[in-house]
């Protein structure tokens, strides 16, 4: 109950604004502990959630740093360490069924105070050189042995899908964007959880250059392309339209995960591990030159932005001890921190490339003030499976009760207040509403690429424009209250009354109703 009585008071309006309010850790009125998440990640290729018995080791080593929250790793390569997901259960060495790997996480954590925040892979699916025995899974259903529209493999320019034993998921690929949304609902829907974690919600590394992704060249996206663009050829990695399609679809899969999420629990946060590749946009000409943004693919400074995502959980994994990447995690945290805007950003070094003295110089530099005059809203450890450099030669339980000390024990030590995780003032209480709609011919086509225009009907309001992705579906995310005209831009055969209006409230998700729609022939 240590930390779910302040929680519960914030819940109610009883502790006064500034527990719901969005930006960096601040103390509280006296007597109340501050704001501020603490977190380990907890992968599920290592053992600490296999039995109820790692779970509670588990959670005694979170309370000895003093965290708040865990992420931890629930679906790994589309298979599940839970029971009732969408996703099949996991083959992993878990104790056999009726064991529920999330109910016991959730259960255990919540009793200590702990928020739990369910850690999905994305656009990851598989790694192994033997299949999942689960027919259901992605891998076997849609996967090498695949064909057509329903292979959602990934796919680089030279038509390569296999790197080693890995496959990916191609986010340009409609249907399987549905069914990664749809994946990520179940969870919220079936589990008690804080929030969703998403990770590798970008493109594929491997690329020739830094500058351009060769991933994404699956059929059904490259067909998409070139039909949104007109164009008849196959455009090469460096191409600027193609590589800001791809981004888009990144893009709009995150605002559908968002507004999908919203749908089934508008209290749960959306997070999600970013790439800090390299040199910061300090060193390196802006946000768009980064590897992030232009290899990658991942536009997560823009996502802040709009307000699809809640908070950006930086993987800012450097090694403290060498000059050149003590340098880009000075630069990362800096612009992670002035990034997140009204939203919140949460700094995640790597405890398993520095020691538990480099570990304490990073928690420091991660959580100190930006010359803008910004802070990070809070740290998250990677991981709990190797809490140091020198788990190895050392253990790492001794590892983890080194960094306990350092981060709990001393005048100076940065966890030896309890802390609260920040509240998200922008869901606990909601000034915008959204809007969702599907754009489709009577048959069921979908208009993929349409053109819609969320106009305010009052005097003033800025018109906001959208496209529908290869699902027909569309979302405006956190638009002020009041009446709208949604229009869409038909394609050139389609005829339709393509106007509607909706009322947007606070909270709420307004559904956006075309009348029939019509395909000439």
């Amino acid at each position: 109950m240590r930390r779910i009585l302040p929680a519960l008071l914030a819940c109610l309006g009883l502790l006064g604004g500034s527990l719901v309010a969005a930006g960096p850790a601040a103390a509280q009125d006296a007597g109340n502990p501050p704001e501020q998440w603490r977190s380990y990640w907890v992968d599920a290729f290592n053992e600490g959630i296999y039995t109820p018995d790692q779970v509670t080791a588990l959670i005694d080593d979170a309370l000895a740093v003093n965290a708040n929250a865990l992420i931890v790793q629930t679906a790994r390569r589309y298979d599940c360490f839970c029971n009732r997901a969408l996703y099949p259960r996991t083959d992993a060495a878990i104790d056999p069924a009726p064991y529920d790997p999330l109910d016991e996480v959730i259960a255990q954590a919540h009793a200590a105070g702990l928020e739990v925040h369910a850690w999905v892979n994305v656009n990851t699916m598989w790694n192994s050189a033997t299949a999942p025995t689960s027919p259901e899974h992605v891998f076997n259903q849609h996967g090498p042995s695949a064909q057509g529209a329903e292979r959602w493999l990934n796919r680089k320019a030279d038509g390569t899908e296999l790197v080693g034993a890995n496959a990916y998921i191609d986010p340009g690929h409609p249907a399987a964007v549905e069914y990664i949304v749809a994946g990520i609902q179940s969870i919220a829907r079936e589990y008690d959880v804080d929030g969703i974690n998403l990770d590798y919600i970008r493109y594929p590394d491997g690329s020739a250059q830094t500058t351009h992704s060769d991933w994404g060249y699956n059929e059904v996206s490259l067909a998409r392309f070139q039909r949104a663009t007109g164009r008849t050829d196959v455009p090469a990695p460096a191409d600027g339209q193609w590589g800001d399609w791809r981004r888009d679809q990144v893009t709009n899969l995150v605002r559908r995960v968002y507004l999908g999420l919203w749908e089934v629990d508008p209290t749960a946060r959306l997070s999600m591990d970013a790439i800090t590749y390299g040199f910061g946009p300090q060193s390196v000409g802006g946000w768009e030159s980064t590897r992030t943004y232009a290899e990658v693919l991942q536009d997560w400074a823009g996502w802040l932005d709009e307000g699809i995502m809640d908070t950006v959980v930086t993987m800012n994994y450097k090694r403290e001890w060498q000059p050149d990447q003590a340098r880009m995690f000075a630069e990362w945290s800096e612009f992670l921190a002035d990034a997140q805007g009204d939203r919140q950003a949460v700094n995640g070094p790597a405890l398993y490339l520095n020691s538990v003295d480099d570990s304490l110089r990073q928690v420091d530099r991660a959580l100190a003030e930006t010359p803008a005059g910004n802070t990070a809203t809070g740290w998250s450890g990677y991981s709990y499976a190797s809490p140091s450099l020198d788990s190895a030669a050392n253990g790492a339980d001794a590892e983890r009760r080194r960094l306990a000390e350092a981060l709990t024990t001393g005048p100076d030590a940065p966890f030896a207040e309890e802390a609260e995780v920040p509240a998200m003032g922008w869901k606990a209480r909601p000034g915008e509403g959204h809007v969702t709609g599907e754009l489709a011919l009577r048959d069921g086509t979908a208009l993929d690429g349409a053109e819609v225009t969320l106009t305010p009907l009052r005097p003033g309001g800025e018109e906001v424009t959208q496209r529908a992705d290869g699902t027909g579906w569309f979302g405006f995310a956190h638009v002020d209250p009041g009446v709208y005209l949604v229009r869409a831009d038909l394609p050139r055969g389609v005829v339709g009354a393509p106007l509607t209006v909706v009322r947007v409230e606070r909270g709420a998700i307004a559904e956006a109703d075309f009348p029939p729609l019509i395909g000439l022939p």
